[in-house]
């Protein structure tokens, strides 16, 4: 099979390098975030226009060829790379175009957060997305995409005004409001199932001053510390978030304020006195900085497994089930995480977007992080304990994006039966033969 992709390739007349395993430069453009999804495809494809990239549909949907899109690479489960089959890899699609008097931005396929927020943020806008610079804009967006201003304005896709899509057919379409709205629904959480995203159109919103606290609590401190930011947190406006990290080693809380410059320490300091043995500090923090303070920690290459769920607040056997979790974890990075959310996420009607999870006060995740390839196995192992037990006090749906775990079960559970299959219809339609197979698969009716 590999000889006829090679073969079809070959024959299209591609503008973008086709990397095969005996280029210079293919074990730099295979490797992919997480260091668990090691895998040798046969071709990579880095397209310089859309029509390079319907050329790449083609060449995988004539010979048969399993198709990996990659965005920025960040897939848990490595659905951005594969084995004997086809990368195409969109990081020349990174063009980012500003419309100052419209406040729009429109940003190619292959470009980063951190490319998206360079744009916008030294204009004195924002799109609300993700909190590690290095992940991609399409594949955050098509799941959801959830971050520091999310309570303020809303999930990525909630500023999504459009989208330029290449589909299994090799056509390519506009999906808006007005332009095909039923796949426009479907981008919105259904993640990569319906074609390639070439370009999005997004609405940029004002962004404040930033005031940041952290603050990181001891071990014997974790549980008190967590039952007084739960009450501290309920009643907060949509100028404030925050996002905490449980380890065995102690708490994490972070607390973003984009508001009133005046407001910002009436809102952020009591989060700093949860708990005996509190140190932290409120800082003015340039919104660029924000974005990438994590960007080390999850840094290509490391390893990652992850487990996520929503709660509608953080119940008392949430806190023990965390406690008890992270006191057998197997390495000093595994944790658990969650972020909140409410505000302008809520504020859209659950079956208004194909993600899920609208009425959520916060979501978790379980996630070891590791280096050793022989740490595989124990790690994992903790990642699907510790998601196990915490989805038993969770809420029904969750988020794409964050499961390192495949299969059709997987997507179900994200979406619930209605909107799996009304998805399902809309995969039919699009993508009848499932040539977009590696995501959260939604297959198609039979």
């Amino acid at each position: 099979m590999s000889n006829l992709l090679l073969r079809e390739l070959s024959l299209l007349g591609l503008r973008g390098p086709v990397i095969t395993a005996d280029h210079q430069d293919y074990e730099r453009y295979r490797k992919v975030w997480n260091g668990v999804a090691d895998r040798r495809p046969a071709a990579i494809v880095r397209p310089r226009s859309v029509d390079d990239v319907r050329k790449a549909i083609h060449a995988a949907a004539a010979s048969r060829a399993l198709l990996a899109v990659r965005g920025g690479g960040h897939s848990l489960p490595g659905f951005s790379t594969c084995d004997d089959g086809l990368v195409l890899d969109l990081s020349e699609l990174a063009a980012i175009t500003i419309d100052r008097e419209a406040r729009t931005i429109e940003v190619g396929g292959g470009a980063l957060l951190g490319d998206l927020d360079r744009a916008t943020v030294p204009e004195g806008y924002v799109v609300p997305a993700g909190v590690i610079s290095h992940t991609g804009v399409a594949g955050l967006t098509l799941g959801g995409g959830m971050g520091w201003v999310s309570r303020k304005y809303g999930l990525t896709i909630d500023s999504l005004l459009g989208a330029e899509i290449v589909t299994a057919g090799g056509d390519v379409v506009w999906a808006s409001e007005t332009s095909d709205p039923e796949l426009f629904w479907g981008i919105r959480g259904g993640g990569g199932n319906f074609g390639v995203v070439t370009r999005f159109k997004f609405r940029m919103h004002p962004l404040a001053s930033i005031a940041v606290g952290r603050w990181d609590y001891p071990a014997a401190s974790m549980r008190q510390a967590l039952l007084a930011l739960r009450e501290q947190a309920h009643g907060q406006p949509r100028d404030f978030t925050l996002s905490f990290t449980v380890t065995a080693t102690g708490l994490n809380v972070t607390t973003v304020w984009s508001g009133a410059d005046a407001l910002a320490h009436a809102a952020l300091s009591p989060f700093g006195m949860l708990a005996d043995g509190g140190v932290g500090s409120i800082d003015r923090l340039p919104y660029l900085t924000l974005q990438s303070r994590n960007d080390e920690h999850f840094a290509w290459s490391r390893r990652y497994y992850c487990k996520g769920g929503f709660w509608s607040d953080v119940s008392d056997e949430a806190i023990d089930t965390m406690l008890l979790s992270v006191a057998d974890a197997p390495t000093a990075d595994s944790e658990v995480y969650a972020i909140q959310l409410g505000g302008a996420i809520s504020d859209i009607a659950d079956d208004a977007t194909a993600y899920t999870g609208r009425g959520a006060g916060y979501y978790w995740i379980a996630e070891p992080v590791w280096d050793d390839a022989a740490d595989d196995e124990c790690c994992i192992a903790w990642g699907r304990t510790t998601g196990k037990s915490l989805s038993k006090l969770s809420m029904a749906g969750n988020y794409v994006n964050e499961q390192a775990d495949a299969g059709t079960v997987v997507a179900l559970d994200a979406y619930g039966v209605e909107k799996y299959q009304r998805l399902a219809r809309l995969k039919t339609r699009l993508d009848p033969h499932n040539l977009f197979r590696l995501n959260q698969n939604i297959t198609p009716q039979a």
